[in-house]
């Protein structure tokens, strides 16, 4: 006989347009990509539904495998996937997530990528290959040749996995491979060497302690060539058939982005073509980096997205003490904090997105905002996320801290981001470098600060404070993260004032640049209109 009822339980968070999401759908529209809505709630629909969920959660489930060697002992350095790893990639490439902008013409087109990366998440894993792909394009430009002949596999909508000559498939995916054991992030001090031949190509002796997407069919990478640090292309298979001397030696044992990839591999005379002049191989891929750093952002503006509407769905449906969880104040406050954490997020990635775009085609106004503006955001808002990815766990009570609702694979992703191209201080180092080395970055910033002058008191001071604090050039990399603070702080402040909702502007102005705020998430002041911003982040299923 049952011992009991089972009750008051939330239904699966399944079935639901994951571009519903306002903030999105008014910055695609801001940023000059609302061409897209249509397509972007096609996608949103394919990852709100059970198959796709199923999908992140089996290719997490069982995580990739390195094969090593044949069955006869022969060397494949194979990596294999769950089925499920390979639809979500499908979907992916055939949506141009992983580089639909560069063959794209139409303005906005890095924009409506963007709002694809963001709205297509039912597993974070499968996006490094994808973003990969999309930033090797600009820094693959810099060899004419080989960008012809790689650009258009590179750009192709279909998904075509397995170890074959890459100029033989119908489409190619990138992977980059920078660092070293002894190095780091000083990717300078890479030990790398790189031999010219006499047809031009260089033969690589030596390792990469992380190499991001080893099932890639190329990579950019870098080895010390005759003239310097320099970048190079290479390919997994050379075009003879036969495998190129790239051997993975283990994949990495994650906390988080399990279903991904990521390996050490060793390079035994390795066939490669340089991508750039020799020497200026930092200058090449920085290329690549910045384009990945954005989509650091991207996906942890997406994370928290998941975060607070997972949370939210858990407090319509849930009940305690009483009454819905949603209706208990204190559980309000909670929740509309973390849906203007994300908000504030989300306008900041499409903004940068539009940059992005704008730059793309010659407005060097906006490249030096985009500059400055992708550094600031990959530092702030990727630092952001674990905080905010536990709170919206919490949301859940014990249940939260269970596998089976998904949250504690949220959370084991959420400081990769800030590691991922460049850490914390990195980041906030690079804002520095970016302010000191061009006028142009900090007049740009400036004019972009200035567009909202007057328009809220709380960020005029927030402002006052802000220029006193770049005025200041004491201590400047001791005091650099708290500076990176303000300047993001006022940026997502402007730009909630001026393209946001109203609702989510107040909250955010009162507790983030007025100081009616603590230093946990819940601690909104009174008079905040929790309703609305609430709404807005409630997914509607069904």
């Amino acid at each position: 006989m049952p011992t009991h009822e089972v009750f008051n339980q939330v239904p699966p968070l399944v079935d639901y347009d994951m571009a519903d999401d306002p903030a999105l759908l008014s910055g695609l529209a801001r940023e000059g990509a609302g061409w897209a809505t249509a397509e972007l709630h096609d996608l949103g629909r394919l990852g709100g539904a059970t198959a796709a969920i199923e999908h992140g959660r089996l290719a997490n489930e069982h995580p990739p495998v390195l094969r090593s060697h044949d069955r006869y002992g022969h060397r494949v350095d194979e990596v294999e996937f769950h089925p499920s790893w390979h639809e979500l990639m499908r979907t992916a490439v055939t949506y141009g997530l992983h580089a639909a902008p560069w063959s794209d013409d139409r303005p906005g087109a890095h924009v409506a990528r963007a709002a694809k990366f963001y709205t297509w998440r039912p597993d974070a894993g499968h996006g490094c290959p994808i973003s990969m792909t999309y930033a090797a394009v600009p820094a693959l430009r810099h060899a004419p040749e080989l960008a012809g002949r790689y650009e258009p596999l590179l750009t192709a909508t279909t998904y075509d996995p397995g170890l074959r000559p890459a100029l033989g498939k119908q489409g190619l995916l990138a992977g980059m491979s920078m660092t070293e054991k002894q190095g780091g992030s000083d990717v300078r001090a890479n030990t790398t060497t790189a031999r010219p031949e006499a047809d031009g190509s260089y033969r690589l002796v030596g390792h990469k302690w992380f190499t991001s997407a080893p099932m890639c069919d190329v990579f950019l990478t870098l080895g010390q060539a005759p003239g310097g640090l320099t970048c190079f292309l290479v390919p997994r298979v050379l075009p003879d058939g036969t495998r190129n001397p790239v051997r993975l030696m283990r994949l990495k044992d994650k906390l988080g982005n399990r279903s991904n990839a990521s390996a050490e591999v060793e390079y035994e005379h390795a066939v490669a073509w340089r991508v750039g002049d020799e020497g200026r191989g930092v200058r090449t891929i920085i290329d690549m980096v910045n384009l990945t750093r954005l989509d650091c952002l991207i996906g942890a503006a997406a994370g928290m997205r998941q975060g607070v509407v997972t949370a939210v769905h858990h407090a319509v449906h849930r009940r305690a003490f009483g009454r819905q969880l949603v209706d208990q104040p204190l559980m309000r406050n909670v929740l509309a904090d973390l849906a203007v954490e994300s908000e504030a997020a989300t306008v900041l990635m499409l903004r940068l997105a539009g940059a992005t775009d704008r730059s793309a085609r010659g407005d060097t106004g906006e490249a030096a905002f985009r500059r400055l503006g992708v550094a600031i955001g990959k530092y702030w808002v990727c630092k952001r996320w674990p905080g905010h990815a536990a709170e919206a766990l919490e949301c859940l009570g014990g249940n939260g801290y269970v596998e089976e609702s998904g949250m504690p694979r949220l959370f084991r992703e959420s400081p990769l981001n800030s590691i991922w191209e460049g850490s914390g201080n990195v980041a906030a180092l690079d804002v520095l470098r970016a302010l000191t080395r061009d006028s142009q970055v900090l007049a740009a910033f400036e004019a972009e600060v200035d567009a909202a002058a007057g328009a809220d008191p709380r960020l005029d001071a927030a402002v006052r404070r802000l220029r006193a604090s770049l005025a200041d050039p004491a201590d400047a990399q001791l005091r650099a993260r708290r500076l990176v603070e303000q300047l993001a702080l006022v940026l997502q402040g402007v730009l909630l004032v001026r393209g946001g909702h109203p609702s989510v502007a107040e909250a955010f102005c009162a507790s983030r640049l007025g100081g009616a705020h603590g230093y946990a998430y819940g601690t909104l002041p009174a008079g905040v209109d929790l309703t609305t911003i609430i709404d807005r982040a409630t997914p509607k299923v069904g």
